[in-house]
């Protein structure tokens, strides 16, 4: 099932202010190859934000191109709903398999205001729908309620909930307040590396991954345990990568993950869109050394 299992979401490297498109198909191509259970393309990951109408067109094709076997998910959000529709209208026609819709704002929204933006793309689009809850970069938090709401509307497929607490009895819980408002066709995802493998023991049906788009094996051996029931190894190899998550939660899991994809030679560097910088030399030290340390290497 196409809204299940590990999610991977690759970088846009960006060079020359201009996407890489060499180093983004080399990226997607990996994935593939890995078997991840879908590519998103497009994420905050991949800085779908900062990136025109052309080359968000141009990186979808790339991603349905050399994703080959593998469904591509595509981010969709922008600021107008116009606009919106212009990415969902260019992502269905490049084959993507879904859509990955954030309610981007710059004025604050109101949940009225989000309801009708997934009203009407789940109108007019013939792909189904991710509700992208992402309130880290959006500034926008969904409420169960409005989770109840937009599942209901024809066309939503998913909704990629925000990082649970670590504790499996309390995340246990959130994930059961989410499940008794929609539809039981609709799975939940969660996103949050850190804390991915509670969410997936509490009953997550899909792991929305940053560290998936670039160190898919790693996610695998976090993810295959989890959907497995096998609690402790799952546990286990999340624990493991404690130095990376203590990047992710200090400097942002974008900044690692690219800085990351830079030392693993699949990117030149800077593989970010400015004004947005890499690692400080510090912290490129401390993730070179977990790197090594946890023989993450391919």
């Amino acid at each position: 099932m196409m809204f299940t299992g590990r999610s991977a979401f690759p970088l846009t490297p960006i060079k020359d202010d201009a996407v890489d498109e060499t180093a983004f198909a080399r990226l997607v191509e990996r994935l593939a190859a890995e078997n991840v259970d879908s590519v998103t393309a497009l994420g905050s990951t991949g800085s779908y934000a900062y990136l025109s109408t052309r080359e968000r067109a141009r990186v979808t094709e790339l991603a349905v191109e050399h994703a080959q076997h593998v469904p591509v998910l595509v981010g969709v959000g922008a600021l107008r709903t116009s606009d919106v529709m212009t990415h969902v209208e260019n992502a269905q026609r490049a084959g993507a398999s879904g859509l990955l819709l954030a309610p981007m704002s710059y004025q604050p929204l109101t949940e009225d205001e989000v309801y009708s933006l997934f009203r009407t793309v789940t109108q007019n689009a013939s792909a189904p729908v991710v509700v992208y809850d992402n309130p880290g970069t959006t500034r926008f938090t969904f409420s169960t309620e409005l989770y109840g709401r937009i599942a209901a509307l024809p066309g939503i497929a998913s909704i990629k909930i925000p990082a649970v607490s670590g504790e499996l009895h309390q995340a246990r819980t959130r994930i059961d307040e989410i499940r008794a408002v929609i539809p039981e066709h609709v799975t939940i995802g969660v996103s949050g590396d850190p804390t991915a493998v509670t969410g997936m023991l509490a009953g997550c049906d899909a792991w929305y991954s940053v560290l998936a788009g670039t160190l898919p094996r790693a996610a695998k051996r976090i993810i295959g345990p989890a959907l497995a029931g096998h609690a402790a190894e799952a546990v286990a190899e999340s624990q493991r990568l404690a130095p990376l998550w203590g990047l992710f939660t200090d400097h942002g899991s974008l900044r690692v993950v690219a800085a990351i994809a830079e030392h693993l030679r699949l990117t030149d560097h800077p593989n970010l869109p400015a004004p947005l910088r890499g690692l400080p030399p510090t912290a490129r030290h401390h993730l070179r050394e977990a790197i090594e340390k946890l023989a993450l290497l391919p």
